[in-house]
């Protein structure tokens, strides 16, 4: 058997004969990996990472051999220009065995659109790092004293600060000497004092009166993406905001892939948390770059992640995380210094806070989301659903929240999807089909026009057609749903059931075509019978999540919906209620929170009280542990169905006249009617 190719962050895979280039394989599979040169190894663009050792979710072992070794025009151009390290000319290497292939984000034509912009909010500013100007009396051979003594003497007197305790690291104290003489006995000082501390900390010193910002990085540590906004410590502005895939995409999609690694890897989990933590310090050079500031002004960040990223950036092996009891190494918030964490592109005194986590699968993102989101405080019976790889899910009010982690996969992010792309210019990101004509309309990133209105065609010229989103996806699967072209089970049925001759054959089930551009060389974009059995296995997980806590507070309602995440904050209310994502509700009361966890990262890095309140509030959130329920696997099979087998949804059907249609993929007749039950 010919060996398996598989890339990430796509999930596109096949099998080859021994010495094909691995830009041929991605041509052939419609990886998106960039080449200008021809393949000739001068551009570049076709720079490639293999992954070597144990993936269990891919069924393979890649050996270091399984790709051919250096050739000269890959030496040469590493000797003039340099590769990084692990990284191969795709037009140069040659598979020799099964091989795992990451296509960095440089190497992709189409780049990653990382879609958690920050959301207006108003802070109240209390930061933890503040610049203070001091002016310091000249030293005395009378009163003989250090330049440090009299420094924290000015503090006191001119700031009302408490200096018994006050530390200095050596590299700062390095400095302080030649910055009180360039100031003439004037310095400007950054003191840090966390919202435990005892004490202030010196991070760094300048001469005279320093007329820069302080700032603060807010970092969503994701599964499958990393955002960071940059903030003014003065203001809470945020002043540039920039986004990377999470480079340990290449070990696995999802979160269990990546334990398993570590599990089955000698050094995984070190492997894992180098690649995190290098593409931290990209972001932090790159935000940096794009704000004008120099790197050195970043005093402070805070993270919000998921347990098992939370680990993996403090470098701490997840392997418990894969097996109950599910134990936390520490559930705790955490303050470190940044160069405990590797991070070199912040000052290097800068200080790093870790949210708490809540427990097991839920994590400091969850935190995040309720202190930007404050369930605890509200009146209604709200659910909260932070959908992303994993789904954090958040129910309660005022006298009680409850919590849990559902495993939805990456379905919902475009991968595992026959057509699916991570959100990218030219992909298709919103659906609409004729109930009638049976008909689809669409819209791709990049272009704001309609692919049935005037000009669509040289507009989209620019990016072309790639494929589908996450949200695309989940429109088109819903729009397929109320148009009749698919049943209640998911059903796709045949041209002569549906009428139209965009559902097509595929072997014994039938696939929807959205957009046919094989003429003039694009792809041919469908939905496929396996594409809806991918978002039938990550809603209903996502349903039975929620259903679960709600059985947990006895309900079978709620009173308001708020979709948080970049991907909740892409989809509409009505195609995530008819695909049956999210419990019934009227739709008005169906909100977009954007990117929460960001949002409470930005609240927690410009408040040091609100770090305090998530701290306290965590011990009060009660955590559901959906592996062990027994009534998970009853609604998640009776959540396959869309919207679902048996609740009713009223509230939707007050909106949206759903077919009532039953396809069978063995026959070519008309639709058989579903009988209704008595």
């Amino acid at each position: 058997m010919d060996p398996l190719v598989i890339f990430t962050p796509s999930g596109k895979r096949g099998r080859f004969p021994k010495g094909t280039p691995i830009l041929t394989v991605a041509r052939q599979l419609g990886v998106d990996l960039d080449s200008v040169c021809g393949g000739r190894g001068i551009c570049s663009k076709c720079q490639v990472s293999p992954s070597y050792g144990e993936f269990s979710k891919h069924g393979v072992t890649v050996k270091p051999d399984a790709l051919s070794e250096w050739n000269d025009v890959e030496a040469r151009y590493d000797r003039v220009r340099g590769l990084k390290e692990g990284r191969r000319l795709g037009c140069q290497a040659t598979v020799q065995g099964d091989v795992v292939i990451d296509v960095p984000p440089e190497s992709q034509v189409h780049k990653q659109v990382v879609r958690k912009a920050a959301a207006v909010r108003a802070i109240t500013m209390d930061p933890a790092t503040r610049l203070y100007y001091v002016e310091v009396a000249e030293p005395d051979m009378h009163e003989p004293s250090g330049d440090l003594e009299r420094l924290k003497r000015a503090l006191a007197e001119q700031w009302e600060i408490g200096t018994d305790g006050l530390s200095v690291p050596l590299p700062v104290l390095s400095k302080l000497q030649p910055a009180l003489r360039k100031g003439d006995w004037a310095v400007t000082v950054a003191l840090y004092k966390g919202h435990g501390d005892a004490n202030e900390r010196v991070l760094d010193v300048w001469p005279g009166f320093w007329e820069e910002r302080l700032y603060g990085l807010a970092i969503d540590l994701g599964s499958t993406t990393i955002a960071a906004h940059l903030c003014d410590l003065r203001n809470g502005e945020v002043v540039a905001s920039a986004g990377v895939m999470n480079p340990q995409i290449r070990f696995g999609e999802d979160l269990m892939s990546r334990v398993s690694y570590s599990m089955m890897n000698e050094g995984g989990a070190g492997e894992m948390t180098t690649a995190v933590r290098g593409a931290l310090n990209t972001l932090a050079e790159e935000i940096a770059g794009e704000a004008g500031i120099e790197p050195a002004q970043i005093m402070e960040t805070v993270f919000v992640c998921n347990p098992v990223m939370h680990h993996l950036l403090l470098g701490i092996d997840p392997v418990e995380l894969g097996q109950a009891p599910f134990a936390l190494a520490t559930s705790d918030s955490l303050s470190l210094a940044a160069d405990e964490l590797d991070l070199r592109a912040v000052n290097p005194a800068a200080r790093a806070y870790v949210l708490p986590c809540i427990a097991g699968h839920v994590g400091a993102d969850a935190a995040a989301v309720a202190l930007s989101e404050e369930p605890y405080l509200s009146d209604d019976l709200v659910l909260i659903v932070d959908v992303g790889t994993n789904a954090e899910i958040q129910l309660g009010d005022k006298r009680r929240v409850l919590a849990c982690s559902s495993p939805t996969g990456p379905a919902f992010e475009g991968a595992q999807i026959s057509s699916g792309q991570r959100a990218a210019p030219g992909a298709i990101e919103r659906v609409e089909i004729d109930p009638a004509t049976k008909e689809p309309r669409f819209k791709v990133i990049g272009c704001d026009l309609w692919s049935d209105e005037d000009g669509f065609a040289e507009a989209a010229a620019a990016t072309g057609i790639s494929g589908i989103c996450g949200s695309g996806i989940i429109e088109a699967v819903a729009e397929m749903r109320s148009a009749g072209v698919m049943d209640a089970k998911g059903l796709i049925g045949s041209a002569a059931q549906t009428g139209t001759e965009r559902c097509i054959a595929e072997g014994r089930t039938h696939a929807y075509a959205i957009h046919d551009g094989r003429a003039d060389g694009g792809p041919l974009i469908t939905v496929t019978q396996g594409d809806i059995r991918a978002i039938q296995l990550a809603k209903s997980a996502l349903y039975a999540g929620a259903r679960l806590l709600m059985d947990e507070i006895d309900t079978d309602t709620v009173d308001r919906v708020v979709l948080a995440g970049a991907f909740g904050a892409h989809i509409s209310p009505k195609h995530a209620m008819v695909l049956g994502m999210i419990p019934d509700c009227p739709l008005d009361k169906v909100t977009s929170a954007g990117n929460a966890a960001g949002t409470g990262a930005r609240i927690a890095l410009c408040n040091r009280a609100a770090r305090g309140e998530i701290e306290r509030r965590v011990h009060e959130i009660h955590k559901v542990e959906t592996a062990i329920e027994p009534r998970f696997q009853e609604h998640f099979v009776a959540a396959n169905a869309i919207p679902h087998a048996t609740a009713p949804f009223p509230e939707l059907r007050k909106v949206v006249d759903l077919p009532d249609v039953a396809f069978n993929t063995g026959g070519e007749d008309g639709p058989k009617r579903r009988r209704r039950r008595a």
